[in-house]
């Protein structure tokens, strides 16, 4: 499996008319660099990134015929930039939503078995017998209810912080510019 991940992953772009129609949505009317990008080109990237490592490299290369394409260029990239800039803002914001929930629900959690841990003695002496087997029902619902937010803290993580990492080097990747004719 590792030797199928790839240490620097380059994304080939061209850029002239026809190409940058492909790029972005047809029915959005903004100037072309605030321009949302098509879902086709958008799974062209993450196509292109499928054999990516932890610590990949990634690169564009845009190639361009004609000289008055080379200023379709910097657009091109403000929008791409852009646009993974935006996911990723948006993926923090998910991760900070995860966390908070997880964090409120282990609370939570701890707090009800702190209070059925501490409010049974109270209620029932020693000398019961149904007091073992009540003190092991709680023993147990204590396990149940803290093991789905102890586990997500520990083992979610990793997802939201590689969608994060992800989308950053998408939107700092460098960027070398051919002219095909040459």
């Amino acid at each position: 499996m590792s030797k199928l991940l790839s240490k620097r992953v380059t994304i080939f772009l061209s850029v002239d008319e026809a190409s940058m129609r492909d790029y972005y949505n047809a029915h959005d009317p903004a100037p072309l660099y605030k321009r949302q990008l098509s879902h086709g080109f958008e799974n062209y990237i993450n196509n292109s990134i499928q054999s990516i490592k932890r610590h990949s490299i990634i690169d564009y290369k845009i190639c361009y015929r004609e000289e008055e394409d080379k200023d379709l260029v910097e657009p091109l990239m403000y929008s791409i930039r852009r646009h993974f800039q935006e996911k990723r803002a948006l993926k923090e914001a998910e991760f900070e939503k995860f966390k908070r929930r997880s964090y409120m629900l282990l609370f939570v959690s701890l707090g009800i078995v702190m209070a059925c841990q501490g409010l049974v003695p109270f209620f029932l002496h020693f000398d019961h017998r149904i007091h073992s087997g009540l003190s092991n029902s709680i023993d147990v619902f204590s396990w149940v209810i803290l093991w789905r937010p102890i586990d997500s803290l520990i083992f979610s993580w990793n997802p939201y912080l590689k969608d994060i990492s992800i989308f950053d080097r998408l939107a700092t990747a460098d960027v070398m510019i051919i002219n095909d004719d040459e």
